[in-house]
């Protein structure tokens, strides 16, 4: 692990106010590993985790394509996460990032 991670979990777990403030604000904390089509693709992970609202997926999808991912890696987060938040999450996911991706599914709505 690189002593700029070291650092961040060392300040996160201190409740660090600047790189609390960071976080919450999107600004780049130190030195970010991971590049922009990565971090979209973790955000849109985390909308299916937290039951996000479909707003929120249509954000997160317009700045994962803007980023560089396509439609199928988008819809490829879905079977990753299943096993982790459970298939009522995805379900409830799936209807999200479908109107998010502009898909128009032929299933009775919820």
């Amino acid at each position: 692990m690189e002593h700029a991670q070291r650092e961040l979990l060392r300040r996160l777990t201190l409740s660090d106010e600047h790189v609390l403030h960071q976080l919450m604000c999107e600004q780049k904390v130190e030195r970010a590993l991971l590049d922009e089509k990565t971090a979209a693709l973790v955000r849109l992970a985390a909308l299916v985790a937290t039951e996000a609202k479909v707003a929120s997926y249509q954000w997160a999808v317009d700045a994962a394509l803007a980023a560089g991912a396509d439609d199928v890696e988008i819809v490829d987060i879905l079977p990753v996460v299943a096993p982790v938040v459970g298939l009522s999450r995805v379900n409830a996911a799936a209807r999200a990032l479908s109107t998010a991706l502009g898909f128009q599914l032929d299933c009775p709505p919820q």
